[in-house]
């Protein structure tokens, strides 16, 4: 449950209605986390910015920056980032035998995947459990595929989907019904292990028509 009032498009003021123009642009909707962050427009017109800007394609194309996002989210446990971003990376090409393999370290061994992609996603998995002590053989693999900008955009994709997956969690931001319909895979694949992530689980497959 929400811990706060969603502030809908019709009771926007014109900085937050500004920013639902920017997020349907990049959702087709405009989604709960956005109109949560209603509540303070000024705030919110600077926190979404860095992720309109992530959401395209940059020195690092997007769909890249998708695997980034699934594979950081589902370490995390967010039921509600990886749900939007299967749907969102499935729209840009990445498919969801793909996206399955991106779960523990599938990706390895996966056909579906690059050594590039290999090495940001070993990346990805270490900026999660201990940034500060990521392997050298992990930096040189990264190195050898992305230059220095790729590298800080790799990076920074990361740091703020674990950010807003976080935020979004702590106030309770609820899966948009649109959604129930959507046939899970990461958390098909490995079930959510925190008891909310479970409990968020469990209701989203009760709202999920058998495929």
């Amino acid at each position: 449950m929400a811990q706060l009032p969603y502030v809908e498009p019709e009771d926007a003021d014109a900085v937050t209605a500004q920013i639902y123009n920017s997020a349907e642009q990049r959702f087709q909707m405009v989604l709960n986390i956005f109109k949560i962050t209603g509540h303070a427009p000024e705030m919110a017109e600077k926190m979404w910015q860095i992720f309109f800007d992530i959401l395209q394609d940059g020195q690092v194309d997007w769909p890249t920056k998708e695997l980034l996002i699934l594979k950081s989210t589902k370490m995390g446990d967010c039921l509600y980032c990886v749900t939007q971003h299967e749907v969102v990376a499935e729209r840009l090409g990445v498919s969801p035998e793909k996206q399955a393999d991106i779960v523990g370290v599938e990706y390895r061994h996966s056909p579906h995947y690059t050594e590039a992609e290999r090495a940001i996603l070993d990346l990805t998995s270490h900026v999660v459990l201990d940034p500060e002590q990521i392997p050298s053989d992990v930096w040189a693999r990264v190195h050898e595929h992305y230059d220095d900008g790729q590298i800080v955009e790799i990076v920074a994709t990361i740091g703020a989907y674990l950010q807003v997956s976080k935020f979004g969690d702590a106030l309770g931001v609820e899966l948009e019904a649109v959604f129930h319909g959507h046939q899970p895979v990461l958390f098909a694949k490995e079930p959510p292990s925190s008891k909310a992530a479970q409990q968020h689980f469990e209701h989203f497959l009760a709202n999920t028509p058998s495929a």
